[in-house]
């Protein structure tokens, strides 16, 4: 019997935040275009475990049906493909089936990490069929689920729009050199945010600002999410996240302790910063650059900078489980969407930063403003700042979690 390690109160905490003001409570559009906050069930996940990093289930290659049965079934975030106005349509998808025949069955069914994997680890780790050919997944969890050999290996023969169009930035992920089980959906870009009315027009464009600016005492948010948080912070300390070693760790969150004894930060917050940015009563925050694009187009006093530092950028991954049904299918679709023109069309829909290198102009063509925004598609400048945390044992995580989980009150 396959034995699960349960989450640590600290884990737990941290996805409930991630599922009630994080990531993962919301679309991953933006707040203004998504609509209105949902309520996201957690029930369940307090006897909710993840697998020990060991590989487990069944790890034969599935027989595909692919020739035969010209489906794939497709498990995403809400709100994270383009949609027609009427809600009715997802014109790069219905393309996709009206060029391949194949028919996508398009599941929302993602709305946290661990609660996702709650639904699939049963039939993961007994070796059998998910339902499902191509899901997405964050990178941290992605590299686990790889890890316990539960992802299949791609055929790059079924991939050569993805392997010649992956933009160089997403190429040697430390859990996935060379993108052997993976290719990414969407990168996901953390900055700082602000309020040039609630600074008075002045800017900030540091994480030593939020920490010790006393003109921003008390108007100071930062993410609820660990890696975000300390990565961020650790780049303000001349340190890297790529290397994170729990003599830095401890350094990131005395130095971020600091500043909450001294009430500069008024709350470590998710999403939700977007209203309080706007009112003004946060002046200056950690942010999700995806939130900002849309945010800026309706208020004017918000701006955002990526730190001379440097900033935390992670990816959403395009995964194949085991005993899917539809590999090649599910192939074919993720290099469809490495066709620039397909991406460009998501692109200019979810704002997110786009993986496929040459999307720019075709993106151009959709909106220049949006072709011209470095939070899509980045520039030499913004490659050379952006950086990953590592990935994490199960011991680090849960340590580390333990720790950001007492700093931040939860």
């Amino acid at each position: 019997m396959e034995q699960y390690e349960p989450l640590s109160p600290a884990q737990r905490a941290a996805t409930q935040r991630s599922m009630t003001n994080g990531r993962g409570a919301l679309a991953r559009r933006s707040l203004l275009r998504a609509g209105a906050l949902g309520a996201v069930a957690t029930a369940g996940l307090t006897a909710c475990g993840i697998p020990a990093a060991s590989r487990t289930g069944s790890t034969t290659p599935s027989t595909d049906h692919s020739a035969t049965e010209k489906i794939v079934n497709f498990s995403n975030w809400t709100e994270y493909i383009d949609v027609t106005d009427d809600g009715k349509h997802r014109p790069t998808l219905d393309a996709f089936t009206k060029r391949t025949g194949i028919k996508v069955n398009y599941t929302e069914d993602i709305n946290d990490n661990v609660e996702f994997f709650g639904k699939i680890k049963p039939q993961l780790s007994a070796g059998q069929d998910t339902g499902r050919d191509l899901m997405v997944l964050t990178d941290w969890l992605a590299a686990r689920m790889i890890r316990l050999g539960w992802i299949q290996q791609l055929n790059p023969a079924n991939l050569p729009h993805a392997y010649t169009n992956l933009a160089q930035r997403f190429r040697n992920p430390d859990w996935d050199p060379g993108r052997a089980y993976s290719y990414p959906w969407q990168g996901i870009a953390t900055c700082i945010a602000y309020n040039k009315k609630a600074t008075g027009g002045r800017k900030v464009s540091s994480v030593s600002q939020l920490l010790d600016d006393p003109s921003l005492k008390g108007r100071v948010a930062l993410l609820s999410e660990m890696r975000d948080t300390i990565g961020m912070t650790l780049l303000d300390m001349g340190r890297r996240p790529e290397t994170v070693t729990d003599d830095s760790y401890d350094a990131a969150i005395a130095r971020i302790q600091k500043a909450v004894d001294s009430q500069q930060i008024r709350k470590f917050t998710g999403n939700d910063y977007t209203d309080g940015l706007s009112k003004g009563d946060i002046a200056a925050c950690m942010a999700w650059a995806g939130d900002l694009v849309q945010l800026r187009l309706d208020d004017p006093d918000i701006e955002y900078v990526f730190p001379d530092a440097g900033f935390l950028f992670s990816t959403d991954n395009l995964l194949v489980p085991n005993k899917a049904r539809h590999k090649t299918n599910a192939e074919k679709l993720i290099d469809y969407y490495y066709e620039p023109a397909v991406a460009a069309q998501v692109s200019a829909y979810i704002n997110y930063v786009s993986p496929v290198a040459g999307v720019q102009p075709y993106l151009a063509k959709i909106d220049k403003s949006l072709a011209d925004n470095p939070m899509i598609v980045p520039d030499a400048a913004m490659d050379a700042k952006a950086h990953q945390f590592r990935s994490l044992s199960q011991d680090e995580d849960t340590r580390y979690e333990e720790k950001f989980s007492k700093l931040i009150g939860a």
